[in-house]
């Protein structure tokens, strides 16, 4: 009897010890869906940037195109002419900025996808791995439930002798 009980004690510690993993895994879930919706709005919003960034690009391209046009338009007017060239140099020099920025905002989002992929991958192991212990937690159940009957069995034999 006392072997019994202690059988049944152990299964019920070993039932918490599964519903408390299960438990534990549903958070682990939760905080990598949570991380995953951070990541996904942080490409959201460097692509955004991005595209402001590209943006900001052709207009700075169109402007200085406009300079160099009015720079050779102008040659006659030194002064305005070596006004118009430090003008576009600085232009010149913002677009590169610009295009580096672009760069490091376009690997910053190749990276990020990169991240997001490994987090898919992470989330759905521990999603199998939850299925898993579900499903260990449902044979367990079903063993506790066919040992309590057993011994309500047992207990109900012991009582008719």
């Amino acid at each position: 009897m006392d072997r019994i009980r202690e059988r049944m004690n152990a299964l019920r510690v070993e039932a918490d010890e599964s519903a408390a993993k299960v438990d534990e895994l549903h958070a682990k879930v939760k905080a990598l869906e949570q991380e995953n919706l951070a990541k996904e709005q942080e490409i959201t919003s460097l692509t955004h940037k991005n595209q402001v960034l590209e943006t900001e690009n052709e207009k700075l391209d169109t402007t200085v195109r406009e300079l160099k046009k009015s720079a050779t338009d102008g040659e006659q007017h030194g002064t305005h002419n070596e006004t118009l060239q430090r003008r576009l140099q600085l232009l010149e020099e913002e677009a590169e900025e610009a295009d580096k920025t672009l760069r490091e905002t376009n690997e910053k989002l190749r990276l990020t996808d990169v991240k997001a992929g490994h987090f898919e991958r992470k989330v759905q192991a521990l999603e199998n791995e939850r299925d898993q212990w579900e499903t260990k937690y449902e044979e367990m159940t079903a063993k506790h439930a066919k040992l309590q009957k057993d011994l309500d069995d047992l207990q109900a034999e012991l009582g008719a002798i």
